[in-house]
């Protein structure tokens, strides 16, 4: 049965896989940026993300129980701030789909599922980056009804 869970270790394998296949996407648009054939975390780094639970990761698997989407989110609160409110945010940090599920409606899945966890533990919003070298990404996020709220911009010299 396809689910979506928390990612375990035994998921780490699958997880860098895809981890590699987002880097590969910005590799592409930006390799003056992002190196080739590496990955954002190393399967040490993802033990100790799986363990701390203000950084999530929730899993899509097949019927084998195999992950083949992800979400990596960030729960982010300005307290006492200067000139932020206290609002709680939940940052998704990193949303993968492997290439042969594409089409089949898992990332819209994920992004449902991570609109109601921080629902249920009381967060405002929901944030992302995107790399405007992928618009692809940009396009998903458009559809599912995101709008930017700020924009990083560059001076390359």
């Amino acid at each position: 049965m396809q689910s979506i869970r928390r990612a375990q270790e035994k998921d780490i394998p699958a997880i860098m896989d895809l981890l590699s296949q987002v880097l590969n996407v910005h590799h592409q648009g930006r390799p003056d940026l992002f190196k080739a054939n590496a990955t954002k975390y190393t399967p040490d780094e993802l033990k100790e993300i799986l363990k701390d639970d203000t950084r999530p990761i929730f899993g899509y698997t097949d019927t084998e129980d195999k992950v083949i989407g992800y979400a990596f989110c960030v729960l982010q609160q300005y307290k006492n701030h200067n000139i932020m409110t206290d609002i709680k945010t939940l940052y998704i940090d990193d949303i993968c789909v492997d290439a042969k599920a594409r089409g089949q409606h898992v990332g819209r899945s994920l992004y449902e599922y991570v609109l109601a966890y921080a629902k249920s533990i009381g967060c405002y919003n929901v944030t992302l980056n995107v790399w405007s070298c992928n618009p692809t990404a940009m396009q998903f996020y458009e559809n599912c009804g995101l709008k930017p709220y700020k924009v990083g911009m560059e001076t390359i010299l």
